[in-house]
């Protein structure tokens, strides 16, 4: 076989399109997972208050702050990303704000989702759209 430019743009368009086919999981994949930190339970809305900007123009360092009174775990979650989880944050009896803030990077336009696990062992979701115009992840 005589490999020739017609071939080698056929053979590397064909790669590339088989390595873009699973790079970018759907949001059932983090419900899974979602549903793996909270063993299933049900979730209240409005235990977590979730601050981003609505439009990052960069998604290397897009903004993220969570306050969540009373929690013991929050995790979050970005739905668009080939790895979904971003972080998880535990905090101990003697924290007083069980806040945190941090930067993440998101590869396109997508939703945040931040879990809160509770001191009465419930769980509060919180949910946000940020519109990314230069992707982060490779984007």
């Amino acid at each position: 076989m005589e490999l020739t430019r017609r071939r080698m743009l056929a053979i590397s368009s064909g790669a590339i399109t088989m390595a873009g086919l699973g790079a970018f999981p759907a949001f059932a994949a983090v419900e899974e997972e979602i549903a793996e930190f909270t063993g299933g339970a049900d979730m209240g809305e409005g235990g977590i208050t979730l601050t981003t900007p609505e439009i990052a123009e960069n998604g290397n360092t897009v903004p993220v702050e969570f306050e969540a009174p009373g929690a013991v775990e929050v995790a979050l979650w970005a739905d668009g990303n080939p790895t979904p989880a971003v972080a998880t944050f535990k905090f101990g009896k003697l924290n007083p704000t069980r806040s945190a803030a941090t930067r993440i990077r998101l590869a396109g336009t997508q939703n945040v989702v931040a879990v809160a696990k509770m001191e009465d062992g419930s769980y509060q979701m919180a949910k946000a759209a940020i519109k990314v115009t230069i992707g982060g992840c490779g984007g």
